[in-house]
């Protein structure tokens, strides 16, 4: 079996094929994933205290945007890199709006939070796996099977968002030791999966929902006060930065088709 952490799977030819519309798994998913993951953190915090509009106005209008790149991604019939990295920037935000909103301005506790977008996360498995047979992302070729990622996707950023503030904030962890604690949270989960078995798709969710917090506590270290723990960049040059160097890496990607999926087979 191929390492679905690291590389994607080698497809073999036969009588039914389609397009996969979600990219290879290499290195280059990681790195632009995490940066998208500080974008995420702080591009809200730039809309919401910069910009003045507030977690809700924010969420809303965010939510508008992400579901008219969505309706984009959906006409394409197979990967390309700027629609796709598009939405998951975007589906970044939103998810960490989605949570930001419930803690602020309805009440619900990090715990709370956590434990539903969990629930809500396991959920969203089982239905695509009683519909599909299948969890793998390497055979996202249908909407149904789109959609599912999608979904489960936007879970893992708020879940993401949840767990990662309740430890790092009402934990008292602090921005650079939770940086380290869930890099090396990763690891554990790579180590697990190259040497103790745990299953593939196991281990590339469980790392998906740990850049998160991973990506935000490297957000919030560059872009907060030095007051407060951060290095005092802001959020306007922090997420100018990383916004650059995701357009440079999804231009390399456009170009190169390094982690564009050219076969699957119907059956897999």
């Amino acid at each position: 079996m191929s390492d679905p952490i690291v590389a994607g799977p080698n497809t073999t030819a036969t009588t039914s094929r389609a397009w996969n519309r979600v990219p290879e798994i290499t290195l280059y998913f990681w790195i632009i994933k995490i940066l998208c993951t500080t974008v995420g953190e702080t591009a809200a915090d730039y809309l919401i205290d910069t910009v003045g509009l507030g977690i809700t106005k924010t969420m809303w209008i965010m939510t508008g945007v992400l579901v008219a790149a969505l309706a984009v991604q959906f006409t394409r019939r197979r990967y390309v890199a700027g629609p796709y990295w598009v939405a998951v920037v975007l589906i970044s935000i939103v998810g960490t709006l989605i949570t930001d909103n419930l803690t602020d301005n309805v009440g619900v506790s990090l715990w709370t939070s956590t434990i539903g977008f969990s629930i809500a996360l396991v959920a969203t498995f089982i239905a695509w796996y009683a519909a599909e047979g299948t969890l793998s992302i390497h055979t996202v070729y249908t909407t149904r099977r789109e959609a599912f990622y999608w979904l489960a996707v936007l879970f893992t950023f708020a879940l993401g968002t949840a767990g990662g503030d309740l430890i790092a904030e009402d934990g008292g962890v602090g921005f650079g030791k939770a940086a380290i604690l869930f890099g090396g949270l990763i690891a554990v989960v790579y180590a697990a999966h190259r040497l103790l078995g745990l299953g593939p798709i196991v281990a590339f969710w469980i790392a998906y929902v740990l850049t998160r917090p991973l990506g935000a506590s490297i957000g919030d270290l560059l872009s907060q006060d030095t007051g407060d723990g951060g290095l005092g960049l802001g959020t306007t040059v922090t997420s100018a930065l990383f916004l650059v160097t995701i357009l440079g890496l999804v231009v390399y990607l456009t170009v190169t088709k390094v982690d564009r999926t050219e076969r699957l087979d119907r059956g897999a």
